[in-house]
């Protein structure tokens, strides 16, 4: 028996009292539902599905369809750049809860030409015409930054995110890839059952910040001209039809440069916001190095620099690289108190240092050292929750919702993608006749003037969206990411310990129970933290079970048990065997996604 089944006795699939109380309710039956568990396996967990497996290419992504144009693109000829664009403009009609072309985009590719692994980060900057001053002035007294309406949007990095991949690495044209979007736009798809409950949340949400949006109008023509739209109804979108259609003939400066860069800029003008023709004209994506560090047993994680999150899944893994956790069972205490207090102090640091490099350098190389992560571990007291961390002091000379994608194809190439617009569907504000929703990923600015992240003009944003990667003994090994604010770098190390200490196949490593500890220092905070709950809050599944959580209470934890599933993420994996290049791939069960191959 694995030891990580130790935690699995509160995770079967119950039909708790309140899903009765849910579905009964949704199907209007008014006779009491009775309790029924899930079924079983004749191999694997009886929690988990199998994986997939195919030999000549692989998709998963948050949207059956979507996996389906990804592989439709491969068995075309067009490699996995071109299969994971098609699959992201599908995702951002299909999945707009989560994602679209006026938010941005983060990738790692691995090219088998060279050898090497390539990061891209697409992401926007701030108005370069609003000064900080100024910035401060439009907030009117307040002390955050709002979360919709037009202060918080920056340039959408989407798009040419897109063309910089195809061009180094894509065969197909973008006409092609991206005609499969354009006709369910126009044809319209049936709502997926998870994306459906999030377009009422998120329509909830608009309705009780109208005053903060402002112009709510487009967007509701665009989404919700009848209210959320629901599970099994057909939902189209023909103005990003027409978006798209051209994108797939203009290219990228149709969207910086041309006619929608212009209808963006006579928008923003209308509606009072501060993005004009000349920020979209200057933006441009940065081809990036990603940074690896060794785990344990020949595994490697690799992410991308700030001005995303992703060094500190590195600083997590480095720092619970020096204790064996396969000593104890997966779902213990043990287990969960250091990776949660690894967590804390990897975020310290993200909170300290994390910006955009170009304006504000962080010490990479020492928060990544193993010396560091060394010292960082020897901070934790194996007991009990430490009620406060603090950043670390580098030795120098003189902050969603989003969706995450993954394809690989029969060449070997593998690509780790991630886009949102952050908060669900974004800032509320829809463009005339364009048909996408604008990010609002500038509500992560820092106001504190000596802040790395603070807001200025021509600035990138602190980003919460992660793409990963893993290699083993140096050769690709697997794919993969998981979506969802601060839980990404908290899911990455949770996936690679699964897998490397515990034994889990590629599926079972995304459906066991996982933990999000929230709270501590923020980077949108001033330094001092002000206001920040240090300890924070270790919200756990229903698949950690009661003597854990009694245990962790008594180590000094604040947790919560939080049977929805929505803090905790959203996976897509695939792994290239490395003696056959068979490719397993696995979705997550917590959204509404699927894992295909050929």
């Amino acid at each position: 028996m694995k030891r990580f089944l130790a935690f699995t006795a509160a995770a079967a699939l119950s039909f708790t009292p309140a899903a009765a109380e849910q579905t009964a309710t949704e199907s209007d039956v008014q006779e009491p539902v009775l309790e029924i568990g899930g079924g079983g396996r004749p191999v694997g967990e009886a929690w988990a599905r199998s994986p997939v497996y195919a030999a000549n290419g692989m998709a998963a992504t948050a949207h059956p369809l979507a996996s389906q144009i990804a592989i439709d693109i491969l068995k075309k000829g067009g490699t996995a750049v071109d299969a994971a664009i098609a699959a992201n403009a599908a995702l951002g009609l299909m999945e707009p809860t989560g994602n679209g072309i006026g938010g941005d985009l983060f990738a790692i590719i691995w090219d088998p030409k060279t050898q090497k692994l390539y990061g891209l980060n697409a992401s926007g900057k701030s108005p370069m015409g609003t000064s900080y001053e100024e910035f401060i002035k439009q907030l009117d007294g307040r002390e955050t930054i709002p979360p919709f309406g037009p202060l918080p949007v920056t340039v959408p990095g989407t798009v040419d995110g897109w063309f910089e991949m195809h061009e180094r690495f894509g065969k197909l044209s973008m006409a092609d890839i991206l005609a499969p979007t354009i006709d369910y736009a126009n044809d319209g798809h049936p709502i997926a059952p998870v994306i459906g409950y999030y377009f009422g949340r998120n329509l909830k949400r608009f309705e009780e910040n109208l005053d903060m949006i402002g112009e709510f109008d487009n967007a509701r023509a665009t989404y919700f001209a009848d209210g959320p739209p629901e599970e099994g109804k057909i939902f189209k979108n023909p103005d990003l039809a027409s978006t798209l259609t051209k994108i797939g003939q203009g290219g990228r400066d149709v969207f910086y440069k041309g006619e929608i860069a212009r209808t963006m800029d006579a928008y923003f003008k209308r509606i009072g916001g501060n993005l004009r023709y000349e920020d979209f004209a200057a933006h441009s994506s940065k081809w990036v190095e990603p940074g690896c560090v060794t785990y344990r047993k020949g595994y490697e994680l690799c992410e991308l620099p700030p001005n995303s999150q992703g060094f500190a899944a590195l600083q997590m893994a480095n720092i619970l690289k020096n204790v064996d956790l396969a000593q104890y069972p997966r779902g213990s205490a043990e287990v969960l108190h250091y990776i949660t207090e690894a967590k804390r102090l990897a975020f310290e640091d993200v909170a300290r240092f994390y910006a955009d490099p170009d304006m504000s350098p962080a010490p990479l190389d020492w928060l990544l050292s193993d010396e560091y992560g060394k010292e960082r571990f020897a901070l934790i007291d194996p007991a009990k929750a430490s009620p406060e961390f603090g950043p670390g002091e580098p030795k120098l000379e003189g902050e969603g919702d989003t969706t995450y994608l993954t394809v690989a194809d029969k060449d070997g190439m593998m690509v780790s993608l991630i886009q949102s617009n952050y908060r669900g569907m974004g800032s509320g504000l829809v463009a005339d006749g364009l048909g996408f929703m604008f990010q609002d990923r500038g509500e992560l600015y820092s106001l504190d003037p000596n802040h790395p992240n603070v807001y200025a003009p021509g600035k990138r944003p602190f980003q919460t969206i992660i793409p990963a990667f893993m290699k083993k003994d140096g050769q690709p090994y697997m794919s993969f990411g998981l979506m969802g604010g601060g839980m990404q770098p908290q899911g990455h190390v949770q996936v690679m310990i699964n897998m490397v200490d515990y034994g889990m196949n590629l599926q079972e490593a995304g459906d066991a129970a996982r933990l999000n500890h929230d709270g501590g220092r923020q980077p949108t905070q001033d330094l001092a933290g002000t206001g920040a709950d240090l300890l924070g809050t270790l919200n756990v599944e229903p698949g950690i079970s009661d003597a854990t959580v009694e245990r962790l209470k008594a180590m000094g934890h604040k947790v919560k048990r939080v049977d929805n599933g929505v803090m905790f993420g959203g996976y897509q994996a695939i792994v290239r065997d490395p003696e056959t290049g068979v490719y397993h791939g696995a979705t997550e069960m917590r959204k509404d996604g699927q894992a295909l191959g050929y």
